[in-house]
């Protein structure tokens, strides 16, 4: 009986592993790419192609809400090559279901007939999904360098604490503040609420990540 409640411990503490790895495997994989609105100066300043003037202006339009906000900013100084090289490093992480085209077409290498895909299996509800659809295309390498460079907003009424540690730059703290004023009912409330901690720019940020959809 002993030895049959420490297997059963065993077996319990290597599933909780599992999903931890699970979980953090997501934060991990958008941490590979530099993200423009967290990335200190210095970081900034050693991309490929990133010059004095080109860190200050990704700084001043922060927050950077989208891929086409990034390429808009960077158009002026750097050629298509040039971004496309620098894109392999530095990134604003795209929401699956609204971005459009253009968009899922800076992401470096893409294909039109992979856009396709993207777009076909819409609305994505997890990552999970998307690297179970896009993994009947590409290997498991190319999956894990797209998903990258693309996210599936959460829900603010479901989505659990390790989901919320999944943004870009969430702390534990503003985890506990997201949770604290459910059930949202529209995205006002939660600018109202979560403006009590951050100013307006970090609330759009945050408020880019999430959603009210079902």
């Amino acid at each position: 009986m002993h030895l049959a409640k420490q297997l059963i411990v065993i077996h319990l503490v290597l599933a909780s592993l599992a999903l931890s790895s699970a979980v953090f495997a997501q934060a991990d994989m958008n941490q590979k790419l530099v993200n423009p609105n967290l990335a200190a100066e210095d970081e900034l300043r050693a991309l490929p192609h990133m010059t004095d003037a080109l860190v200050e202006a990704v700084i001043d339009a922060r927050p950077i809400l989208s891929p086409a906000q990034l390429d808009d900013v960077l158009s002026g100084m750097l050629d298509e090559n040039q971004r496309t090289a620098l894109y392999g490093h530095l990134f604003r992480p795209m929401n699956l279901n609204t971005a459009t085209e253009a968009e899922i077409m800076l992401i470096p290498g893409m294909t039109g007939r992979m856009v396709h895909e993207f777009e076909e299996y819409r609305p994505y509800t997890s990552m999970e999904q998307f690297r179970r659809e896009i993994g009947k295309y590409v290997d498991e390498a190319e999956v894990a360098r797209l998903a990258q460079y693309v996210f599936v907003p959460l829900n603010l009424n479901t989505a659990s604490s390790e989901d919320f540690m999944t943004i870009p730059g969430m702390t534990d703290r503003m985890v506990h503040e997201f949770e604290e004023y459910r059930p949202y009912t529209s995205m006002e409330q939660f600018r109202k609420e979560i403006g009590k901690y951050v100013d307006a720019a970090e609330v759009a940020r945050l408020e880019s990540y999430v959603t009210l959809d079902n």
